[in-house]
Formats: C-alpha cells, sequence, structure tokens
C-alpha cells in the first residue's frame, strides 16, 4: 500500500490476495507523484494462474512481476506517455482503440531477459 494506491487497487482480480513487491509499488508511487493527478488503474498484479487466464504472455508475463494498466484517453493518454517516457518506464502498451472507457496504458519497468525492454507496443 502507497499514500495514493491501495492493496485493492493493486491486487490481483482473482481474489488470491497477490499484490506486486514493495519496490513496484514505491516506483508506480514516485510516477504518481511526478504525474501529480490521479492515476485510475484497470489491471494492476496478477498471480500466475489469473494472467495464464487472461493474458497471451502466459503464467510469466510483466502483470506477474510488476506492471499496471492506467485507464487513459485522447489527450490525457498522450500526455501520460509523454510523462512515462521521462520518467523512465521500460514497457509501455497502448490500447487506444474499442469505447473510450477501457483504453489504457500499460506501464512497467521491468529490465532483463524474459522481457526484452525498453519496449513499446499496441494492442
Amino acid at each position: 500500500m502507497t499514500p495514493h494506491f491501495s492493496d485493492a487497487e493493486l491486487a490481483c482480480h482473482c481474489n488470491c490476495g497477490g499484490l506486486p513487491p514493495q519496490s513496484f509499488q514505491d516506483q508506480l508511487e514516485q510516477f504518481r507523484l511526478v504525474w501529480g493527478r490521479p492515476i485510475r488503474l484497470s489491471s494492476g498484479f496478477r498471480c500466475p494462474a489469473y494472467n495464464q487466464k487472461v493474458s497471451k504472455t502466459g503464467p510469466t508475463g510483466p502483470h506477474t512481476i510488476g506492471a499496471v494498466d492506467v485507464l487513459c484517453s485522447g489527450k490525457e493518454a498522450w500526455e501520460l506517455l509523454r510523462a512515462a517516457l521521462a520518467f523512465g518506464w521500460t514497457g509501455i502498451g497502448i490500447q487506444q482503440t474499442g469505447p473510450r472507457e477501457k483504453r489504457f496504458i500499460h506501464l512497467d519497468g521491468l529490465v532483463g531477459s524474459a522481457h526484452p525492454r525498453p519496449t513499446v507496443w499496441s494492442y
């Protein structure tokens, strides 16, 4: 838990109680302070079993290590993308099609060979 994010916001949606590492939570909190605005999350941590169910990345995707999907669209998405790049997030996924309320930008700060970074992708 951080000053701007509750455990409920960051927890796995399967109700297993899984949370991202505190180091990722601290990184997200620092980004929130730099961003200076509320951040609405559609997805936070995912346990390996839940990630296998909902993602093409299987049981070892970025959300199982430390990643979030931030709900945003239009100008806010552009501004968030600029801030994310300046902050140093290394994995950025962009979903800006479909209903506005479901559009998001994925952010993670992963390093290492299992998830080559830096990279940007679209959904």
